[in-house]
């Protein structure tokens, strides 16, 4: 049975291509501006070539947001397709506009619509990479399940209120142009070897650990996740790089007991503040209060 409840979200979810379409997810692209050329993330370049990308690159990249008219033109298709409704999981609001944009095509749509049955939610993920998207395959699974509307809406809130990003800089490069962590630590981390390791839970980063030299830093990310992962959830492996991924597999499988459900390459959204060489852990930790 064709599902009447659409599941939006963007590109910066990090879902394949294959994780949407088994799961009938719909996804809406960013543009991306590079050395003076514009693109659109997961159109004209994979998240592979992105990343090849960034290290050619002279300067760091741009992100977009996301235009009201392009979510009017999502709206308009899906009511004319006879859907009930539409929960749209965005980027987190306080990084971009899109989430903004969102809100302002739901309300056009509804001015310009007044006779239309459908109903539009868009929920704030206030987060990136599958923080954002794991809670948008599980609310799919659980709609097809027979999960109402507002049982979904309310799932991927109470959802986005537990996931958790660790990630780690290789080069600071990047990350001092972007602003996450001041020049001066910056240079000084670059001369010193030292990387930062912060959380990114709620749109805000905190840098919870600085390790010097490459050789501590995947025990160090493993174990910060371990301490503060609900045990038995589901956990992510994301990298800018798949050479990565296997030391961060094995070390996570030992320490955590179990492999993690899924790996993945970084998007745009993060790369564009971490640079061409980072990993991040993406995990289910204690509940916080939103406001």
């Amino acid at each position: 049975m064709e599902r009447k409840i659409v599941l939006l979200t963007d590109s910066t979810c990090d879902l394949t291509d294959q994780m949407l379409k088994e799961n009938g997810i719909d996804m809406i692209c960013f543009k991306i501006a590079l050395d003076g050329e514009g693109y659109t993330e997961r159109v004209d370049f994979t998240p592979e070539q992105f990343c090849q990308m960034m290290r050619d690159a002279k300067d760091i990249p741009k992100t977009a947001q996301i235009p009201a008219m392009e979510f009017l033109e999502r709206f308009e298709e899906y009511d004319a397709a006879g859907k009930s409704g539409v929960i749209y999981a965005s980027i987190n609001a306080g990084g971009s506009g899109t989430n903004a944009a969102a809100h302002q095509a739901a309300e056009l749509f509804h001015e310009r619509h007044p006779e239309s049955s459908m109903r539009i939610e868009i929920v704030d993920s206030r987060a990136y990479s599958v923080a954002e998207g794991a809670p948008v395959i599980w609310a799919a699974k659980k709609i097809d399940a027979g999960m109402s509307f507002d049982e979904a809406v309310a799932f991927l809130k109470n959802q986005y209120a537990r996931m958790e990003i660790l990630l780690v800089a290789y080069t600071p490069k990047t990350i001092r142009k972007s602003g996450r962590i001041s020049a001066a630590a910056a240079i000084t981390g670059e001369l010193l070897g030292i990387h930062p390791i912060f959380t990114l839970n709620d749109g805000v980063s905190k840098v919870v650990k600085k390790v010097r030299g490459d050789r501590g830093v995947v025990s160090s990310m493993v174990n910060l996740m371990k301490e503060r992962q609900i045990e038995g959830k589901p956990y992510f492996i994301m990298a800018s790089d798949k050479k990565y991924i296997p030391e961060y597999e094995k070390a996570c499988t030992e320490a955590i007991g179990y492999p993690p459900a899924g790996t993945g390459i970084l998007g745009a959204a993060v790369l564009s503040n971490t640079g061409s060489e980072a990993v991040g852990l993406v995990y289910e930790g204690a509940f916080r209060e939103r406001n």
